[in-house]
């Protein structure tokens, strides 16, 4: 191969890089976009305050009846099961890394007297009823600010009734259902 062929080849690519680069350069030329002073798109989003308030409104007025309509003794045992990695449901059960729940519907809130509560569970100057149940098992740290506990809480209406069920039945006294 001569002098005179390699420079064919090296002028062909030359050509279609200079073809490429100058079809680029027209094209912008010829099809100019501005570009958005901010870039992406906006979306409209309802206030999440006003849904929140909502919702904290309907979670104060729930009729606890009714819920407790929906749960099932059975369903609540499996569902305990989650609850049972830290407290125990049996008569005469130690306490764990939770206090013991046997006897706790009904019960004065943190009152167990060898289990170290939180401030804000010894502060809180009320009875384990099925409504705070209820309200503290939907979610624990926002129930009662300052627990200690770190459950994020059941969201089923149907799994909380069940739950609030069966620590009912496992009670010297079980109270009436509402």
């Amino acid at each position: 191969m001569d002098s005179f062929e390699i420079n064919k080849i090296v002028a062909a690519v030359l050509m279609v890089a200079l073809l490429v680069i100058g079809i680029g350069k027209l094209s912008d030329v010829i099809f100019h976009v501005e570009k958005p002073e901010k870039p992406g798109y906006s979306v409209e989003v309802e206030s999440a305050t006003v849904s929140t308030s909502a919702l904290s409104k309907d979670e104060e007025k729930i009729d606890i009846a009714a819920l407790m309509a929906m749960g099932d003794i059975a369903h609540g045992e499996k569902v305990f099961k989650k609850c049972a990695a830290c407290h125990s449901i049996v008569k005469g059960g130690k306490n764990a890394i939770g206090p013991a729940l046997y006897n706790v519907v009904g019960r004065k809130i943190g009152a167990i007297d060898d289990y170290k509560y939180s401030k804000a569970l010894v502060a809180y100057d009320k009875n384990w009823t099925f409504e705070e149940l209820n309200g503290f098992l939907i979610k624990p740290a926002k129930w009662i600010k300052g627990t200690k506990m770190a459950y994020a809480g059941l969201r089923k209406e149907k799994d909380r009734a069940s739950v609030i069920k069966y620590l009912n039945e496992n009670s010297d006294n079980p109270l009436p259902l509402p």
